[in-house]
């Protein structure tokens, strides 16, 4: 399979090219990141260690126009939901009339826990709509059908980052000392204040505990961009510290799945990687100090039996989730891809109908131009006058090439958009 991805973060890319390779090993996978503020550094690309046959970097009308799109069987949007709407309407304009087309498949990239009505009917209109759990899928239907949106498109798979090493509760600790690791949030807790408590359980938790290692497990490096927001980075935040850290305690960064292979205890507010956790079987800790709240999105472990504070696992206290959450939350699947492949394969055995996002022009004029309009395009999809202009070679976009450029080579990838080269250079 010819399998295009679209990604607008790290994160996104990590999700979309898992998806990829999980779901058809050895297909031909081409990653296109979108132009933005989170826009992927070189070594965030390379850290997700997935390499793809071509890498370009676009707006989403340069996106929509790539006339590699054409050979294309499946498009995966890796995007927030606005950016998705106006992929779909980009998309549908390209198509429009077209005699074939590929698959477009979008999703999230964890726990839905927010905005759930305005994300998934921003998504409506791809031909399959990824639900990560029985639960999700439910909450899904429970949206799309009583609006008419057929609940068909909606399809159960699981993230595909949860890999099948499962933790060994016996295991000795002769290479390292049992170590716990605190996953950080860009924004959560978003507050100073917040972010300093926590910075400082976790320090007094390794003095606390002198035998074990207690890492902290970083996103992203100072002045790099991740799918939210980071005002307040970790490591910043200990640097303006007046007491030295204890020696046990160390920032981190890299890939989590490799971070977790030396892990004992995950500990987090909401991070998904909590779900990577679970799925191994590993002991895994969210945090309630700054309460159970919408807001940090922990209320969604409510009924893991993982909640608990710093005190407690200061204590001790190393909670393992609950077996019929685990399975509700799509966690521990057996066979996570198979309904998905399964769907795929009848899609492209029939015809596919034209691209249809829930909002137009027509029902929802003000909102669809707007939010298109901010993504430089026209209400009916088609690239927005001042298109062309934005994508000539400014300074910025200059830099944001070479990036790319990097990365590019040092995947060996085959090929990079001409525009690219002759923007960025080599």
């Amino acid at each position: 399979m010819r399998i295009h991805v679209l990604a607008d973060s790290d994160t996104r890319w990590k999700w979309g090219a898992g998806l990829a390779v999980g779901l058809a090993p050895g297909s031909e996978v081409h990653a296109h990141m979108l132009r933005g503020r989170s826009t992927p550094t070189a070594r965030q690309l390379a850290e997700v260690g997935i390499s793809p046959a071509s890498l370009t970097e676009a707006t989403l009308a340069e996106f929509a126009a790539d006339p590699e799109l054409d050979r294309a069987d499946l498009i995966i949007l890796g995007t927030v939901g606005g950016a998705t709407h106006a992929a779909l309407h980009a998309l549908a304009h390209r198509f429009a009339g077209a005699p074939r087309r590929p698959i477009l498949m979008t999703g999230y990239v964890g726990v839905v826990y927010e905005k759930m009505a305005d994300g998934l009917l921003l998504r409506a209109g791809a031909d399959i709509v990824l639900a990560n759990s029985p639960f999700d899928r439910r909450r899904f239907h429970d949206i799309y059908e009583p609006l008419g949106i057929p609940g068909s498109c909606i399809v159960q798979t699981a993230l595909p980052f949860l890999d099948q090493r499962p933790y060994d509760m016996n295991r000795t600790h002769a290479e390292h000392p049992y170590t716990v690791c605190f996953a950080v949030q860009p924004s959560v807790p978003a507050d100073r204040n917040g972010r300093l408590y926590m910075l400082r359980r976790a320090i007094a938790h390794a003095r606390l505990r002198p035998g074990r290692d207690v890492l902290i497990k970083l996103r992203s490096k100072p002045g790099e961009a991740t799918t939210h927001v980071e005002a307040y980075h970790y490591q910043a935040l200990a640097e303006q510290l007046d007491e030295p850290l204890p020696p046990n305690l160390h920032f981190v960064y890299g890939n989590m799945s490799q971070t977790l292979d030396r892990t004992d205890l995950l500990v987090t507010v909401s991070s998904t990687a909590a779900l990577e956790s679970m799925h191994r079987g590993m002991p895994t800790a969210i945090l309630s100090d700054l309460g159970v709240r919408e807001i940090h999105g922990n209320h969604y472990f409510v009924g893991s039996g993982c909640v608990t504070d710093w005190s407690a696992i200061d204590e001790g206290a190393a909670p393992l989730a609950h077996e019929s959450w685990t399975f509700d939350q799509g966690i521990r699947s057996a066979d996570p891809f198979g309904e998905l492949r399964a769907r795929i394969v009848a899609l492209r055995g029939a015809p596919l109908p034209p691209i249809a996002p829930y909002y137009t022009a027509e029902s929802a004029p003000e909102y669809v131009g707007t939010l298109l309009r901010r993504r430089g395009l026209e209400p009916d999809g088609s690239p927005g006058a001042g298109a062309a202009a934005a994508t000539r070679g400014s300074g910025p976009m200059r830099r944001t090439s070479r990036r790319v450029l990097r990365v590019a080579y040092r995947f060996g990838v085959q090929r990079v958009a001409p525009k690219i080269q002759q923007w960025g250079g080599v």
